[in-house]
């Protein structure tokens, strides 16, 4: 199993990114797939989840409205799009598996800041 992420970077308050997850090792379009979190000195904060088929989706209160979960299976990858960022989003953004164990990428930086 391999989960790679990439699309971080630093962006202005207010500002947008997607972040992409790209799967490999496994039947991606039978798992649901999770986007977590990790703040500076924070537990690890389940951001958004998305079922097999995409049809159904679940986010945190603190990025409801804001970030859109989407998956394209043909595609092996799972995205994150983050609209109107907010500096309290600064956090290592992390692509999650649950394949009898929890299988984890690597994560990718996102920084807001002025």
């Amino acid at each position: 199993v391999q989960l790679v992420e990439s699309g971080g970077g630093l962006v202005q308050p207010g500002g947008s990114l997607r972040l992409s997850c790209a799967a490999s090792g496994f039947t991606f379009s039978s798992r649901a797939m999770r986007w977590y979190r990790q703040r500076p000195g924070k537990v690890r904060e389940l951001v958004a989840h998305i079922s097999s088929a995409g049809g159904s989706t679940n986010y945190a209160n603190s990025v409801k409205g804001r970030f859109t979960i989407s998956r394209d299976n043909a595609k092996n990858t799972v995205y994150l799009q983050m609209s109107n960022l907010k500096p309290e989003d600064t956090a290592v953004y992390l692509c999650n598996a649950f394949i009898g164990n929890d299988y984890w990428g690597q994560g990718t930086q996102v920084t807001v800041s002025s």
